[in-house]
């Protein structure tokens, strides 16, 4: 991963070309991405801006993952890393609770045998 970004718009807090070796990597469940970035990532430029790392997202073929590729300074790396892994995992217990009380609701709605 030594090569640098396509991006050409590299934030002001991410310093050329120190910050872009090396880049941490995480892949995710492409479903959860609209729920962690927002429709079409519209939150992205904030999160960059929060965590002051710049955030590159690259489709894995024949997987239902995702990479998130962050650059910045080693620290700053790090601690977005962090962020995004619990904010992957707290969607995804999210989406599993909602699923498991949407099966509970319909096994409520099924008909007892006396009503067939």
């Amino acid at each position: 991963m030594g090569t640098l970004p396509e991006r050409k718009d590299i934030p002001p807090w991410v310093k050329a070309p120190e910050d872009l070796k090396d880049p941490e990597v995480l892949q995710v469940q492409t479903q959860l991405l609209e729920a962690m970035f927002g429709p079409a990532g519209s939150r992205i430029p904030y999160i960059e801006q929060v965590s002051k790392v710049m955030l590159e997202l690259k489709v894995l073929e024949s997987s239902d993952l995702m990479e998130i590729v962050v650059y910045g300074s080693y620290l700053y790396k790090l601690r977005a890393r962090w962020m995004l892994q619990s904010m992957a995992e707290w969607h995804r217990q999210r989406q599993e609770r909602g699923m498991l009380k949407l099966e509970d609701a319909m096994k409520a709605l099924e008909l007892g045998p006396w009503m067939k």
